[in-house]
């Protein structure tokens, strides 16, 4: 009985750490969870480095895409597309979500492109049934906190005379880098605010609580 007590003793402490680890980690930046780092898995693996990336093609699990003798191919014989961001997210720079593209739109190129490619086929088979592709959300903020894509790639591109992909790498981070996608930073308010106040934009709570 004594050894019982002792087990479930240290289960909660161990479970309380847990929490304790988690909450801590939560407040002052991103929580640690395990395998957070990777980003979540996709129905679909969808791999930003072939679609929007300007380096050596890879496989969608991230490994190199080998030419016909089976070695790696080198970077001036294939490389990723290179697609800037709204190309697939239409709405990022007009509206306040950026949107995630339609099946319809994918397969505008993967009628053709793809073939034998078991994530395209899964692509391929949605299309014939009319399935939406029901994608793992990877960044979030608070229901209360209204962030609008349209006016900082707005605000952004006039000012700098960039891409839209350049602007939206500061809050994603280099997805075009990304095998999988995965949050860059952490998204919290004094994030944000420290930004606001870098490019002169307000700080006002109503600017983004409202």
């Amino acid at each position: 009985m004594a050894g019982l007590i002792s087990l479930v003793g240290v289960a909660v402490l161990a479970g309380t750490v847990l929490v304790v680890t988690f909450v801590i980690s939560a407040w002052f930046g991103r929580p640690i969870v395990f395998g957070y780092d990777d980003g979540p898995a996709q129905p679909i693996a969808f791999p930003h480095t072939v679609h929007a990336g300007v380096g050596p093609l890879l496989n969608a699990d991230g490994s190199p895409r080998l030419d016909e003798e089976g070695q790696p191919q080198r970077v001036n014989v294939m490389s990723g597309l290179g697609l800037d961001c709204t190309f697939c997210h239409r709405m990022a720079a007009t509206e306040a979500a950026a949107t995630i593209p339609s099946v319809g739109l994918c397969m505008s190129c993967h009628v053709t492109v793809g073939d034998g490619n078991d994530e395209i086929e899964k692509l391929r088979q949605a299309a014939d049934t009319g399935t939406p592709i029901d994608w793992t959300r990877v960044h979030r903020v608070p229901d209360h906190v209204h962030f609008v894509h349209e006016a900082h790639i707005r605000f952004f591109t006039e000012r700098d005379g960039v891409p839209a992909s350049q602007v939206c790498s500061t809050c994603h981070g280099e997805v075009a880098a990304m095998t999988t996608v995965r949050q860059d930073r952490s998204l919290k308010m004094s994030d944000c605010v420290d930004c606001h106040r870098d490019n002169g934009a307000p700080t006002d709570c109503t600017t983004c609580h409202y």
